[in-house]
């Protein structure tokens, strides 16, 4: 008899603890039909603050600016 396919994998897992940590969750579960709950606290609800200066804004280089309107040549 072959394995079903599982719910929820490790790196489902993964994924939502990584993310709820970012959020400052206060809790993860898995139950047992393969949901993912995260538990978020009042003050996690708002979004995360920029960590600094350069995650605010990103102005693409010259040479990039050019590839991406396509005025490079080469």
């Amino acid at each position: 008899m072959p394995r079903r396919p599982a719910r929820v994998t490790q790196a489902d897992i993964a994924r939502a603890i990584r993310a709820a940590k970012e959020a400052g969750a206060t809790e993860v579960v898995v139950d047992t039909d393969g949901v993912i709950r995260i538990a978020l606290t009042s003050s996690a609800r708002s979004p995360p603050q920029p960590k600094n200066n350069f995650d605010e804004f990103w102005t693409p280089s010259e040479a990039l600016a050019r590839r991406l309107n396509g005025t490079e040549t080469g």
